[in-house]
């Protein structure tokens, strides 16, 4: 193999599509020289895209809303076939079709043995977590590609019990390493159960991920908004914008406005992206990610709130199961399209104009119609 064509970021609005070396079993420079670690990744696995999916989160870099740099790969939502495999991976065997979390961890330390995977503090060393294909998040190659290196394989992979079954159900799997369980932590952490009324703000996929687990944790009422809840969940983030024709953003309005929805003692889960970085913020404030977050509304509530990034392995294996036996039908739930790679970039201007759909990006023509 000599090459592998990527999506990158190639400044405001704009992805294109690079080749750039075929991925090996080595660990990204960035985390070699930050954390000390061995380049030798015999750990790791090559694996062959079967879908990866533009997410929302993508979104926010290729509009210039992060300190993304020109060049940067794209691509977290990455399920895969094992083409080749690294001298120490015990369980994983070429052809297996897997799920991978978005979020990498090692597997070792203390976060990643406290099931907290989206804050692993051996992946990244310039912060706990990582992610493939996005800034700040270690230097790792995005999976918005025709193949991509998975570290601590064993650890990180969730592998389909049937390849057939598995390439049969292939697009409610492809949820599986971010949309589906992002969504389903929102509503398990804002304490949606049997009864619930529940809000969710935004009607993106993430929303619609969020507004479906719900359900399948028995919400009596879902309403989703783009009003008096015992959960509420934000699948919308710091690009909010205000009420009304030719609103300016707002980037804490989601979050006053489920304060003030919620009811007293209600959770709320915080899906939605916020960050320290935006150079295109409102003001000052907004521009290293500080909001005027009513807290005090919230506290005297006693309302609370979960953030952070999903840990994927958390939820993902049951998720699965739910999906292979039929009870879960997330590919309808969020509208999943199939596009090829070389579709990815008009695919990206249409769901930044709003399109109502999740796309799917089908590299090597794997995905059944």
């Amino acid at each position: 193999m000599t090459g592998n064509r990527v999506i990158v970021y190639k400044g405001p609005g704009q992805v294109a599509i690079e080749t750039i070396d075929y991925p090996t079993l080595e660990l990204p420079p960035e985390v070699v020289s930050g954390l000390g670690l061995h380049k030798s990744a015999p750990h790791a696995v090559i694996l062959k895209l079967v879908a990866t999916n533009i997410c929302g989160s993508d979104q926010h870099m290729v509009r210039g809303r992060t300190t993304a740099p020109v060049g940067q790969t794209l691509g977290h939502e990455i399920t895969g076939e094992v083409v080749e495999v690294g001298s120490d991976v015990l369980f994983v065997r070429e052809g297996d079709i897997c799920s991978v979390p978005f979020n990498i961890a090692c597997g070792r330390c203390r976060m990643c043995n406290e099931g907290k995977t989206g804050i692993c503090l051996n992946v990244n060393p310039a912060r706990p977590g990582a992610a493939y294909g996005y800034v700040d998040m270690g230097g790792w190659i995005g999976g918005q590609a025709e193949y991509v290196m998975v570290p601590f394989a064993d650890f990180n992979l969730l592998k389909f019990p049937d390849r057939d079954q598995a390439l049969e159900k292939i697009l409610d799997l492809t949820m599986l390493s971010d949309i589906f369980p992002t969504g389903y932590h929102g509503a398990y952490t804002a304490g949606v159960t049997t009864g619930s009324t529940v809000y969710v703000a935004g009607a993106g996929p993430v929303g619609l991920a969020a507004a479906f687990s719900a359900q399948l944790l028995g919400a009596s009422a879902v309403i989703v908004g783009d009003m008096n809840a015992d959960a509420a969940i934000d699948a919308v983030g710091f690009e909010a914008r205000g009420h009304g024709d030719g609103a300016l953003e707002a980037p804490a309005t989601v979050l006053n406005d489920l304060m003030t929805l919620s009811r007293a003692g209600a959770g709320l889960g915080i899906p939605g992206l916020y960050v320290t970085g935006d150079p295109g913020g409102i003001d000052d404030a907004a521009q290293v990610g500080q909001i005027g977050v009513k807290l005090g509304l919230g506290w005297a509530k006693s309302h609370s709130f979960t953030t952070g990034q999903c840990p994927v392995k958390r939820y993902n294996r049951r998720l699965m199961n739910m999906i292979l036996a039929d009870k879960a039908h997330i590919a309808k739930a969020v509208n999943a399209t199939r596009i090829s790679l070389d579709e990815a970039p008009e695919s990206y201007q249409a769901f930044d104009e709003g399109a109502a759909t999740k796309y799917v990006i089908d590299p090597h023509g794997m995905v059944l119609a």
